[in-house]
């Protein structure tokens, strides 16, 4: 399928000689924040898997440090952090590279789902083969900005109806313990990802009441002002489900035990 679409947009890129392209609609992917991914690189040696920066195929390397951690208990912590320090992707008539991927010329041809870019492309493609001359350019930019908005609210929808569940589901473990992962370290508390149920709730910081916790953001870690007891993110923890709230779709955990 992905190299169906490559095959594609390479195919209408190539149509036209020189620097004057046919309108089509491409999936690109910008480079991903070079901070955010020295802080990834320097998370994922903790756990001893490296990611080479300097690497001349860089998309590759984070492609392989994916692939790496597979089947690993920090496997879905270093992935989330992978996804958070790439651009989002999104639809554009700009001939631009997919990152994430390593495409130069990449579009949605073929879907799992039909989607309406998929529609553009394909009636785009019959428009050329039949000898069609290039379309307008600003027309079609407009849809692509479209696509990609309503992607995103199809994308937070998925989202919210999945915590939706996970919360009315953990109604039913109150009070039960779960083995968990610190997932994501915020100001005012920790995420964390059950194991058994891929659910995800918060510690809060103000109810931790053995010391006063601060965020330090740039190691993913919160740590204690007087204890300097240290929870990180990747860490396993033992976690007890304290409370769940349908209408905040929220879960609430406390740590088990000492």
């Amino acid at each position: 399928m992905l190299l169906a679409n490559r095959k594609v947009a390479e195919y209408v890129y190539f149509m036209k000689k020189g620097d004057e392209k046919n309108t089509f609609v491409y999936r690109i992917h910008d480079h991903p924040d070079p901070e955010k991914l020295n802080s990834l690189a320097i998370f994922a040696k903790k756990f001893g898997h490296s990611l080479d920066l300097k690497d001349k195929d860089l998309s590759n390397a984070l492609n392989k440090l994916v692939t790496d951690v597979e089947n690993t208990p920090e496997q879905n912590v270093l992935q989330s952090l992978a996804i958070r320090s790439m651009a989002k992707a999104k639809y554009t008539t700009e001939p631009e590279k997919h990152f994430g991927l390593a495409y130069k010329h990449y579009t949605h041809f073929t879907s799992p789902i039909r989607r309406y870019p998929d529609v553009m492309v394909h009636r785009l493609l019959e428009h050329y083969l039949n000898g069609g001359k290039s379309e307008n350019k600003t027309y079609y930019e407009d849809l692509c900005e479209h696509s990609s908005d309503m992607e995103k609210v199809a994308a937070e929808a998925e989202r919210a109806s999945i915590k939706y569940k996970q919360v009315e589901f953990m109604e039913t473990m109150i009070g039960q313990e779960f083995e968990g992962i610190i997932s994501g370290v915020v100001e005012f508390g920790m995420f964390v990802e059950l194991v058994e149920t891929k659910c995800e709730g918060m510690i809060r910081l103000s109810e931790l009441e053995d010391d006063f916790y601060e965020l330090d953001a740039e190691n993913y870690r919160v740590i204690g002002k007087r204890n300097k007891k240290i929870f990180t993110l990747g860490d396993h923890v033992k976690v007890k489900v304290m409370n769940t709230n349908l209408e905040k779709r929220s879960i609430d955990l406390a740590f088990a035990g000492k």
